[in-house]
């Protein structure tokens, strides 16, 4: 049987051939995505190696990113190297920390919680600085588009339980009846859920944000709908340090709008998959129901 380019073993060789150091360590698979393959080496590296050219291309777009965005905010994010031979691939320092969820936010004594609002608050207000043309001028694309109200109600209708319905009704009545952005259209991270983040449980301390792909150009309060997968207070603690480093006013209504349409559609996109049909049922649901 012919060896996988993207195996464990082949990728190990790369890595050592070009950092001897690196011969003893652990390697794990992280990732086996459509653009590229992830190694963990040690739990302190990560590396990249893009399957095809689409890949290389995004590769280089999150390099140019990552600079960017490193360049303006004080919160850590990945310092993407990038190496030509003998392919393409990069390497970064893996930021320290673990996910946070829900069960986990609720733990933290409220001091951590402060903390971790003014930390993100903070971020969002440094990220959203930087000019929407230089963004663009490292490659940096429109966030993705979500479907229109219509279509989510056509796609979700056939899993929709009847007790979800008047909620999903009302909300992409009320979503659909938006106007733009009174905010306009910024640099947005657009993903700042707890799987994204590297945080230090013992310290209840974020050290760092990962994952930039799905990061672009979009609307202003669209960025405060993620981190309600941790905690609806957590994005009530963000918009409060946003607030207060910008002076720009966060209209709660339409985030919870925004964040309600937003979860809708994710399961829209599911809904012919049954095995992911369940979630994000529960997601919806916990929105709904909070």
């Amino acid at each position: 049987m012919p060896v996988s380019p993207f195996g464990r073993d082949a990728l190990r060789d790369i890595i050592v051939d070009r950092f001897s150091e690196h011969a003893d360590a652990e390697f794990t698979l992280l990732s086996e995505g459509w653009d590229s393959v992830a190694v963990d080496v040690d739990d302190r590296w990560i590396f990249k190696f893009p399957r095809h050219a689409r890949g290389e291309a995004a590769l280089r777009r999150e390099a140019g990113i990552l600079a960017l965005v490193r360049a303006a905010v004080r919160l850590p994010v990945p310092n993407l190297e990038l190496f030509d031979r003998p392919q393409i691939f990069s390497r970064h320092a893996k930021i320290a920390g673990e996910h946070l969820v829900t069960a986990q936010y609720n733990a933290l004594p409220p001091i951590a919680r402060h903390r971790l609002g003014e930390a993100l608050g903070r971020f969002y207000a440094e990220l959203h600085q930087i000019e929407p043309a230089a963004a663009e001028a490292v490659g940096i694309l429109p966030a993705e588009e979500w479907m229109d109200a219509d279509d989510i109600e056509r796609r979700i209708a056939p899993v929709l339980p009847e007790a979800l319905k008047p909620f999903a009704d009302a909300t992409l009545a009320e979503w659909a009846d938006l106007t733009p952005d009174p905010l306009g259209t910024i640099y947005g991270f657009f993903d700042g859920h707890g799987w994204n983040m590297a945080f230090d449980h013992a310290a209840g301390k974020l050290n760092g944000i990962y994952d930039f792909a799905d990061s672009g150009i979009g609307p202003l309060h669209r960025e405060f709908v993620y981190s309600s997968f941790i905690s609806p207070e957590l994005t009530e603690r963000i918009i409060g340090s946003y607030e207060h480093l910008t002076g720009r006013h966060i209209d709660r209504r339409r985030v919870a709008v925004l964040t309600g349409a937003h979860r809708l559609w994710e399961l829209a996109a599911e809904a012919d998959k049954p095995d992911e049909v369940l979630g994000m049922l529960a997601s919806v649901a916990a929105w709904a129901n909070r």
